[in-house]
């Protein structure tokens, strides 16, 4: 029997220990999302058009500050890029 996927992000992180940091470019330049959460493991992300990361996101419209929240990941990935940690 095949051992099944852990999905190592699936646990809470705090606002200032995100598993993974993206940044925008183009017209989302000065918008950042911090992953706090993710839902599904990689394998089942891509499956799943909908599938979704609990984030922290700043943008010009915030003023400076942060809104939490899930957000669809086909609206991240495709307008930003990974930081390296």
């Amino acid at each position: 029997m095949a051992e099944r996927e852990k999905n190592l992000c699936g646990k809470m992180r705090k606002l200032d220990n995100p598993y993974e940091t993206w940044r925008g470019y183009g017209p989302l330049k000065g918008w950042e999302w911090r992953v706090l959460k993710k839902y599904q493991t990689p394998s089942k992300e891509k499956e799943n058009p909908y599938a979704r990361w609990f984030c922290a996101v700043k943008s010009p419209f915030t003023q400076g500050g942060w809104d939490m929240g899930d957000t669809y990941i086909k609206d991240i990935v495709p307008h930003a890029v990974k930081e390296q940690k």
